[in-house]
């Protein structure tokens, strides 16, 4: 058995406390609880389709000026990939922005909302839901707007990418 605190906690396996067998080797924290640096970029496995699920939970900094949550395709900049979706939240303005860009053209971007949900300092959790004709996006758990599809091919829609003000707790 290894000898220092550190060591014996690197034989954990998981949540669930159990030591791995002895055949196997020490297990690093990062293969079950990867770092969430931002900014962030991430691969959507098979790409979005009706009724999946995008979910970012974070801490909003303790002075904040924004942060951006992006669906594209493709993680691209040299063209830039399209973008289905880009959430913007600015606490300058408290608005919750949203835009697509499609062949390198921004759309018309969309900013009303019944409340400004992020507080500085504080976590929260924001879901997408992509339905057949919109995403539909919830903060905490109440539903704070749709946004319409302008990307035809949603299984085109494979890279998340997250940068601002925000700590990263969660994906998923």
């Amino acid at each position: 058995m290894a000898g220092t605190v550190a060591e014996r906690d690197a034989l954990v396996s998981g949540q669930d406390g159990h030591l791995n067998n002895s055949l196997g080797s020490p297990v690093q924290a990062d293969v079950y609880f990867p770092r969430l640096i931002v900014p962030f970029c991430g691969h959507i496995k098979g790409g979005m389709r009706p009724g999946k699920k995008i979910l970012v939970m974070g801490i909003v900094d303790l002075n904040p000026e924004s942060f951006g949550i992006s669906l594209t395709c493709g993680e691209s900049e040299d063209p830039p990939a399209d973008v289905a979706i880009e959430l913007k939240a600015v606490f300058t303005e408290r608005q919750f922005v949203r835009n697509s860009c499609v062949a390198g053209e921004w759309g018309e971007e969309q900013s009303s909302i019944p409340y400004f949900p992020f507080i500085p300092d504080q976590p929260f959790r924001v879901e997408i839901l992509c339905e057949h004709p919109r995403f539909r996006i919830f903060v905490d758990g109440h539903q704070l707007f749709d946004f319409y599809h302008r990307i035809e091919t949603l299984s085109a829609i494979d890279t998340i990418k997250i940068n601002g003000d925000l700590q990263l707790t969660k994906l998923g």
